[in-house]
């Protein structure tokens, strides 16, 4: 039986492990007597993005918000690594069975409906490294409603894979997919 229903996840638990400093420009600012934390600074509102590092956790998502639906596409599977790649490849065994589609083409987007213009101008990234893990969260607008997705991040023989990707607004992760 063909079943793809997405595990409900608390936010909490999405962002556990995000530093306050780190989400304070994406969620909001922290409270007055929140202590500081210097692992990443805020996302200011009208500030220059810092330029991007090649191999970086946050170049190797950067690509799936240029073109939309890259995150199904199996030319891509090099970019993921387990839980991720083994949900990814069994949504594309079922796409090829016939039997129908497991995963929404837009998974990057929060499976929402979108204009680009507004994407590419409401879109901001922050990327937290501690050791061979890492997550970078992106907050954009999309029809007019705010999303944010936490991307996580494995090194692998020295290069970053995406582990999982988790919508925080959305509540679901693509881990928590069953493609069967």
């Amino acid at each position: 039986m063909l079943r793809c229903r997405p595990w409900v996840l608390t936010t909490a638990c999405l962002l556990a492990g995000l530093s306050s400093a780190a989400a304070q420009g994406l969620l909001g600012a922290p409270p007055a007597d929140a202590p500081a934390d210097n692992a990443a600074p805020p996302l200011a509102e009208n500030a220059p993005a810092a330029p991007l590092q090649p191999g970086s956790p946050t170049a190797v998502v950067k690509p799936f918000y240029e073109h939309a639906g890259l995150e199904v596409d199996p030319a891509q599977r090099g970019h993921f690594t387990d839980p991720a790649k083994s949900v990814l490849d069994k949504s594309d065994a079922l796409r090829k069975s016939g039997q129908g589609e497991c995963l929404d083409p837009n998974m990057a987007l929060d499976n929402a409906e979108y204009d680009e213009a507004e994407i590419d101008k409401s879109l901001k990234t922050i990327e937290a490294v501690k050791g061979d893990q890492a997550k970078v969260v992106v907050a954009f607008v999309a029809s007019g409603n705010p999303h944010r997705l936490e991307w996580k991040l494995k090194k692998v023989d020295g290069d970053w894979k995406i582990s999982d990707l988790l919508s925080v607004t959305g509540e679901w992760a693509l881990s928590q997919y069953q493609c069967e």
